[in-house]
């Protein structure tokens, strides 16, 4: 079994970024597998600088144990490049110069977005700069989430033609860690819920590149007061490394695994020797309706 931790440097690591680590780490560990991580740090404009090292150093501080190298998304263009040169020559995609208003004015909403309506996918010429969109089909992309359970997705009615590499020149969050996971062998991936309707699109890029799809799992989110997903976005406050026995212990009881009360008073290597000992992947429920 290999795992991974895959953050993005836009900010520190909130409760939400914990969970995530939390739960992949303990399943690969207590399988007996490599935890790795990964910086996911392809779009530049929205990274704040130093926070690539902070997000090592908290999960450290954290009593947090990764396996090899840190592997950074800004290093591996050429890995997305083959792929995408991949589903070219097999005419799998094509060049899009639609600007977002254009599409805004034609497209309906879907479960992620606007849908994309196909307008440039049978265009003679397009103008630069230009996107690279993946032609999608109406055949259901199904899987079974060990947490969520069956889930099913129709691309062309839910999703659209959808984008590959920006035209500013960046790789498209979908394509990159397919070709990652792909790379560094993922076999298990355990996230947050909030890229549950992202999965049949990179399990579709998996289907078009013959790669194989991992077993995926994805926790429940945690919110703030107002019922948002707790995010740097929603401005979710940064965890302090000095508490660290208190957010490992309220996150394990967050995931379902039924934990001392006392636990968060345990030092971080009986709190990590009792989440070894006790994880049970089954216990995580697919939904929290109360905010932390």
């Amino acid at each position: 079994m290999i795992g991974r931790f895959a953050p993005s440097p836009t900010g520190p690591l909130h409760f939400g970024s914990l969970l995530a680590a939390l739960a992949s780490y303990c399943e690969a560990k207590t399988q007996g597998g490599t935890w790795l991580v990964r910086m996911e740090d392809l779009d530049k404009p929205r990274e704040i600088t130093g926070a690539a090292d902070h997000i090592l150093r908290t999960l450290e501080a954290f009593g947090f144990e990764w396996d090899g190298e840190v592997v950074y998304q800004s290093e591996r263009s050429a890995l997305y490049q083959d792929a995408l040169s991949q589903l070219k020559a097999n005419s799998l995609i094509y060049d899009c110069d639609c600007s977002r208003k254009e599409i805004a004015d034609s497209a309906q909403h879907g479960i992620d977005g606007l849908i994309y309506p196909g307008t440039c996918k049978y265009k003679a010429n397009v103008k630069a700069p230009y996107a690279s969109r993946v032609m999608v089909h109406s055949n259901p992309i199904a899987f079974i989430d060990v947490i969520q359970g069956a889930i099913q997705q129709n691309l062309a009615q839910d999703i659209g033609d959808y984008v590959l590499k920006r035209a500013d020149g960046l790789y498209a969050y979908q394509l990159a860690v397919v070709v990652d996971d792909f790379e560094q062998r993922i076999s298990h991936i355990i996230r947050g819920a909030d890229l549950l309707d992202s999965t049949p699109r990179q399990i579709y890029l998996q289907q078009l590149l013959n790669y194989p799809t991992p077993q995926y799992a994805h926790i429940p989110l945690a919110s703030n007061a107002r019922g948002e997903k707790l995010s740097k976005q929603t401005l979710a406050p940064a965890i302090d490394a000095s508490q660290a026995s208190m957010w490992l212990s309220q996150a394990l009881k967050f995931l379902g695994q039924q934990a001392p009360k006392d636990l968060e008073e345990y030092p971080i290597s009986n709190i990590w020797q009792w989440a070894k000992q006790h994880w049970d992947i089954q216990k995580v429920a697919p939904h929290r309706n109360h905010p932390v």
